[in-house]
């Protein structure tokens, strides 16, 4: 198989693996990767989320307005800047996003004992650190 083929055949296998998934989340997928990049990244601002998600800054702004208004996100000024505002994840938004991610992994997991073999759960393993290396190169584009 060509690197195109394989290319074209995984981009549409991951992207059926989430939209699967998604039956599992309680929350807009934009919510739920606003709290995910505050979890992993920090405080961040509107701009710095919309900037790494590669979506459009009202976009963000939207979610945050919901995550604000049910107290999973917490904004305060920014240190050097007054103009903006950092966004920092708050303890019940950290509990939240916790229940978002287990359920998805229960769903997946359970899906994965039911349908993969010992060797086949083997072979998705050794994919992981493949799938996690390309990932990364491709954001250094």
């Amino acid at each position: 198989m060509d690197d195109d083929r394989l290319a074209e055949d995984l981009r549409l296998a991951v992207g059926q693996l989430v939209r699967a998934v998604r039956p599992a989340d309680t929350m807009p997928p934009g919510e739920a990767a606003v709290l995910g990049y505050l979890d992993r990244g920090g405080p961040l601002t509107t701009a710095d989320i919309a900037h790494q998600r590669g979506v459009s800054h009202q976009s963000v702004a939207k979610a945050v307005k919901e995550l604000l208004g049910q107290g999973l996100v917490l904004a305060e000024a920014h240190p050097s800047d007054g103009r903006k505002l950092l966004l920092r994840l708050t303890t019940a938004g950290s509990s939240r996003l916790t229940e978002e991610r287990r359920r998805r992994e229960d769903w997946l997991g359970a899906a994965i004992g039911d349908v993969l073999s010992s060797d086949e759960r083997e072979t998705l393993a050794a994919a992981v650190p493949l799938l996690s290396r390309l990932t990364a190169h491709l954001k250094t584009k």
